[in-house]
């Protein structure tokens, strides 16, 4: 996949065998005893390209690092190992200072609106702060984008919005003010953390339509979620991840009609179908998501699969493109397929 956005010219961020880790604090009584130093495995050898105009989807249950995976590709978080390519440059290791002039193309929205937005700030300010710490236009310049942004969000007319206080807002306004935020920058990547999750579904349909819109006038998007049903109506790709692994990737059509990992297929079965005459069985996964300390050797999903067999303990699978897959870009990690 990588190779292939390469060649063409068109990635503008590539991620390879990105490795975070979270150390354990072995307190005063672990020092003294001399206890092993243990890590949380967040991330493990991921490896994805987003492309230019693009909607790439990381979904996967709570805790399996997707979140992480996205603040670590923001540098909001440190790497472990891997390497990190914002528009053909190497940013892994890069300092602060230098980061800076980046952090203007690298844009996040967070998961919370009630959370992400300063009860102090107006509207006005919330949006225009962006520009204000870049030192970016005049204050008649910086004016002109703040409209400009909170009419692209979806509030419009601006007036209406710029000198009111989050706790005067819907959940849904509060939304887009922060997308207004992160879309006055003109950003090149935007990472959007489950950007609907604390709305109602009413509200939900009008933002994603917003980040759809974004993503047709060339906006990269790297969105974080848990639905797959969002993800197959919006993505382009779906990147399914468990325990800081991807275990299958391809274009949404593919993963969504074709499922070819065991997790996949057990998260497709319990989304509600269309059509309530179609009936199907939920696949209901045995046991609990192991200890992100203590990773099954192996394949890390063979203890709650349905399909494992002993091989499943001793071989660690890579993505590969299964035989029934009908895409040279549908890959998926499992022994099985």
């Amino acid at each position: 996949m990588i190779e292939a956005a390469r060649a063409n010219g068109s990635a503008i961020l590539e991620v390879e065998d990105l490795v975070v880790h979270y150390p354990i604090a072995r307190g005063i009584v672990g020092t003294m005893q001399r206890r092993p130093k243990l890590r949380v495995h967040a991330v493990e050898g991921v490896s994805f390209a987003l492309r230019r105009g693009e909607m790439l989807a990381l979904v996967g249950e709570s805790g399996c690092g997707k979140t992480t995976t996205a603040q670590t590709v923001l540098r909001l978080l440190e790497p472990d190992a891997g390497v990190i390519r914002f528009d053909g440059e190497d940013i892994s290791g890069l300092p602060p200072r230098k980061l800076r002039s980046l952090r203007r193309r690298m844009q996040i929205i967070y998961q919370d609106p009630y959370e992400s937005l300063d009860p102090r700030f107006r509207v006005r300010a919330t949006v225009e702060e962006p520009l204000v710490i870049h030192r970016l236009g005049t204050k008649e310049e910086r004016e002109a984008e703040v409209h400009r942004a909170l009419a692209q969000a979806g509030l419009d007319p601006p007036d209406l919005f710029l000198d009111r206080y989050p706790h005067q807002l819907s959940g849904g306004q509060r939304q887009r003010v922060a997308i207004a935020a992160s879309l006055v920058l003109n950003p090149d990547i935007l990472v959007a953390d489950e950007p609907v999750s604390m709305l109602d579904v009413s509200v939900r349909a009008g933002v994603l339509a917003i980040l759809s819109e974004l993503r047709g006038k060339g906006l990269g998007i790297l969105m974080i979620t848990h639905d797959l049903s969002t993800a197959a109506r919006f993505a382009d790709r779906i990147a399914v991840m468990y325990l800081g692994r991807i275990v299958e990737e391809g274009s949404a059509h593919d993963v969504v009609n074709n499922p070819q990992h065991p997790y996949t297929q057990a998260l497709l079965s319990v989304v509600p179908k269309r059509d309530p005459r179609e009936r199907t069985t939920p696949q209901i996964l045995r046991g609990e998501t192991p200890n992100p300390v203590h990773i099954p050797q192996g394949c890390r999903f063979h203890p709650r699969c349905p399909i494992a067999i002993p091989d499943c303990k001793e071989i660690d699978p890579e993505l590969r493109r299964p035989s029934a897959a009908t895409s040279p870009a549908h890959r998926a990690a499992c022994i099985r397929v």
